[in-house]
């Protein structure tokens, strides 16, 4: 309900301002969703805040313009955009700022695991013991989940109905990705040295 109010409240098309001065508007207000969330913000929800016929990806354009050359970016990710610091700038922010349970800290094997997951998913312990040819302990399927990089998916329709694991959104944001699709494909990693 409250939506509904702050909605009718919020002059969406600034009719009284020049064309110049309410791209502008719009621009920070799109700056200001994307600042106060902590998650992508899908277009649906930007075009909340501008005003009817306004193109959102050319004002988000426009905002990653405004902020080249600052420690800051728009990023899209996981179907939305958010705003978040340029990877050049972690290690001052490791040295300055309480980042600890922001930190992914995955090992080699953990990514392994991750990816395995992302590529074949749903996919229950039996697959991934398939995959790596030994049991994967339920203390990195816990610290994964824990991570919120890996969620529960579907029973998976056999005997027992075993649970499956999925990778989550927290899963595309961290590894900077719009969709599954943008995952390398198996000729890109072969290239990489990082498959056979």
């Amino acid at each position: 309900m409250a939506k509904d109010r702050s909605e009718a409240e919020l002059d969406r098309e600034l009719a009284h301002l020049l064309p110049e001065l309410r791209w502008r508007e719009w621009m920070r207000r799109i700056e200001a969703v994307l600042f106060a969330s902590a998650s992508p913000v899908p277009r649906e929800d930007l075009m909340r805040v501008v005003g009817q016929g306004a193109a959102v990806d050319l004002l988000i354009e426009d905002l990653a313009s405004d902020l080249d050359g600052r420690a800051f970016e728009v990023a899209e990710v996981a179907g939305g955009w958010m705003m978040r610091t340029r990877s050049a700038y972690a290690p001052a922010i490791r040295a300055a700022a309480d980042v600890g349970d922001q930190l992914l800290d995955l090992n080699e094997f953990d990514v392994a695991v991750l990816a395995a997951i992302a590529y074949h998913q749903p996919l229950t312990r039996d697959g991934l013991k398939d995959i790596f040819g030994k049991e994967i302990s339920r203390d990195l399927i816990g610290r994964l989940h824990a991570r919120n990089l890996i969620g529960m998916g579907p029973r998976a329709p056999q005997r027992g109905a075993p649970y499956t694991f999925v990778t989550t959104e927290q899963f595309l944001i961290a590894f900077d990705l719009e969709s599954l699709r943008d995952l390398p494909d198996q000729e890109q990693l072969t290239d990489a040295g990082l498959a056979q």
